[in-house]
């Protein structure tokens, strides 16, 4: 197949064959390419050679206790000013309800983020992840992003290593990959200034790993990074991840327009989002898993990535809303069933996991 590609390409399926790993520049020569097929291709070679035809999908909710926040991120519509019509912050009765209106018996992680909510203590935030972890101990609980426990350290006047001490003690088993965005500073200050920094974020999951928690890292991608931006969080990521091994998971996020009436030229192409999962998986040598957010992408093209490079498609969710709170079209959730179906697809053999990839049930898929 790749006999018809020009010499760069050549060289970079070579390495990719030999396993090398490759640099930004050829990541660089990769999004500039318009030989999508040989890209995924690579990529599925690199995920066939990790995972084989398993693709891994959990039974999840996600908790979204307030949406109450001092941060001002250009991209998101999600959050509310103290006050503000639409503005929230659950009680503890707030929190049981919710969860309880909602619960089955096959959910097995609590995905938990929020605002930057300096209306409230620190202990709000320690409350959450105890109530739920004392009226479901059975569940995993996915809490808080970097960017969160950086502002949490702000809040309480504390070390952020007290801060994810506290978080553990309180229950807190994982944390999400949220708040990095795009890991350089040069796109922070221009769209999310008052927000941990790519030092903070690193060093927030460098502390974490070290404290024996496996988390998750994204990449919010389609707004005004370059991409050679997009190959640096890559790389920072990456050589964290030599650092560490502590990072189950690559989530790139594909950004959504403030509202779901905009044009097709505010969203994210599907050629740009299929590249960046296959890139992703080229790239990240070092990461088990390359996950594809149908929130974000959509079922179709999550689907297709299923033979570009990703090995999961997330999960059932229940009711996402930071997402669909901007422009997202997509379904807030999705059942067993329709994942399963949507795995079965793309020729996978469909895996229900819990957070950390431990099989709970195989679904063989039958041809």
């Amino acid at each position: 197949m790749f006999d018809l590609i020009d010499s760069k390409m050549k060289e970079i399926y070579e390495k990719v064959s030999a396993g090398e790993r490759l640099s930004i520049e050829d990541g660089l020569y990769l999004y500039e390419s318009n030989d999508l097929l040989s890209i995924g291709q690579m990529a599925n070679l690199v995920n066939l050679r990790r995972n084989g035809n398993r693709v891994y999908f959990i039974q999840n909710m996600y908790i979204n206790p307030t949406n109450v926040c001092e941060a001002h991120c250009r991209f998101c519509n999600y959050r509310r000013s103290p006050g503000e019509e639409g503005a929230y912050t659950m009680d503890k009765d707030d929190l049981l309800r919710y969860v309880s209106e909602r619960m089955h018996p096959g959910i097995r992680e609590f995905h938990i983020v929020g605002g930057h909510n300096n209306t409230v203590d620190f202990s709000y935030y320690l409350e959450t992840i105890s109530t739920l972890k004392k009226a479901y101990p059975h569940i995993t609980i996915k809490a808080y992003t970097a960017a969160e426990i950086e502002f949490f350290s702000r809040l309480a006047g504390i070390s952020p290593e007290q801060v994810l001490d506290e978080l553990i003690a309180a229950g807190l088993d994982t944390m999400p990959g949220g708040g990095a965005e795009i890991l350089t500073e040069e796109y922070r200050m221009k769209m999310s200034p008052e927000k941990a920094s790519t030092d903070d974020w690193l060093a927030i999951h460098r502390l974490a790993h070290q404290k024996g928690l496996r988390t998750h890292v994204t990449m919010l991608y389609g707004s005004i990074e370059s991409k050679e931006e997009r190959l640096i969080h890559m790389d920072r990521v990456r050589r964290l991840q030599d650092e560490t091994n502590g990072f189950m998971v690559f989530i790139p996020l594909a950004v959504q327009p403030k509202s779901k009436n905009a044009g097709i030229k505010r969203r994210t192409s599907a050629i740009d989002d299929l590249k960046t999962i296959a890139i992703s998986r080229l790239m990240l040598d070092n990461f088990p898993h390359i996950k594809a957010y149908f929130i974000n992408i959509g079922t179709q093209l999550t689907q297709v990535s299923l033979n570009m490079g990703a090995s999961d498609v997330h999960g059932t969710l229940v009711e996402e809303r930071i997402s669909h709170a901007a422009g997202a079209l997509t379904q807030q959730g999705l059942t067993i069933d329709e994942l399963i179906w949507l795995i079965h697809g793309a020729g996978k053999d469909a895996i229900e996991r819990d957070t950390f990839y431990q099989t709970i049930q195989a679904y063989p898929f039958k041809a």
